[in-house]
């Protein structure tokens, strides 16, 4: 299990956990498969594994309850999944610390190639590839881009207010790299949904809006401005 991916997977059906399970294993994942939310809790705890798949409805301890409970211990990437696309459900999920979220039913090929692009994008962000840092100037030093009372290294990952650590997600860590390496300049949803998401198609855009109002209570609520009709831009 050292070698592969290890999936802590809460679902309370059993059809849908055990056929995902194998699903996953057979993509070459290592499978933690919990029926509620007590024991994913229980689970996450025990074997911290590299992403949680967590169903919104599960009986102990709902998915979003657990989701708040990881993020408060950890900044492992979560994926919520739900059977229904109530905004309601998407909302409440990402603004528990959730980094994506799925629809069921889901083709399995879609879930794994989800988890794929959230690893994939988690590796850039704590490798320190993330964004396009050298695209904007730098007035703090090599690697260290200031915003006001904001500062920002792209190098160490590290982001401090008014001298103060800011402790951001991965993928709130992506967001702000791709505002503060084109501050001023106005990002569209769906080009940070291509850029921070890796997603080479069109995603639900409110992922992009709960995550910019996540950002914005940590760095400022005024420093990402909404321009209207066109997307977010970083107050320079």
């Amino acid at each position: 299990m050292a070698d592969q991916t290890h999936v802590l997977f809460v679902e309370d059906d059993d059809v849908i956990r055990e056929a995902t399970q194998l699903a996953l294993e057979r993509d070459g994942f290592a499978v933690t498969a919990m029926p509620d939310g007590l024991s994913g809790l229980e689970a996450f705890r025990a074997n911290r594994p590299d992403i949680a798949l967590l169903d919104v409805m599960v009986p102990g301890l709902d998915g979003v309850s657990l989701c708040r409970r990881i993020r408060d211990e950890s900044t492992v990437p979560v994926i919520m999944l739900s059977a229904r696309a109530d905004s309601i459900d998407v909302v409440l999920g990402l603004e528990a610390g959730a980094d994506d979220y799925v629809t069921k039913p889901f083709d399995g090929a879609v879930l794994v190639a989800r988890i794929r692009a959230v690893l994939r994008r988690f590796g850039h962000a704590s490798g320190g590839t993330a964004g396009r840092p050298e695209e904007a100037d730098s007035s703090a030093g090599a690697g260290v881009l200031t915003f006001g009372d904001l500062e920002v290294d792209t190098e160490g990952m590290e982001v401090r207010k008014a001298g103060h650590p800011v402790a951001l997600t991965p993928t709130e860590m992506r967001l702000l790299l791709e505002f503060s390496s084109a501050p001023g300049t106005v990002l569209s949803r769906d080009k940070l949904l291509e850029r921070v998401w890796d997603y080479g198609w069109g995603g639900d855009t409110r992922v992009v809006d709960v995550h910019v109002q996540r950002l914005r209570t940590k760095i400022g609520q005024d420093r990402i401005e909404t321009v209207r009709g066109f997307g977010y831009k970083l107050k320079a």
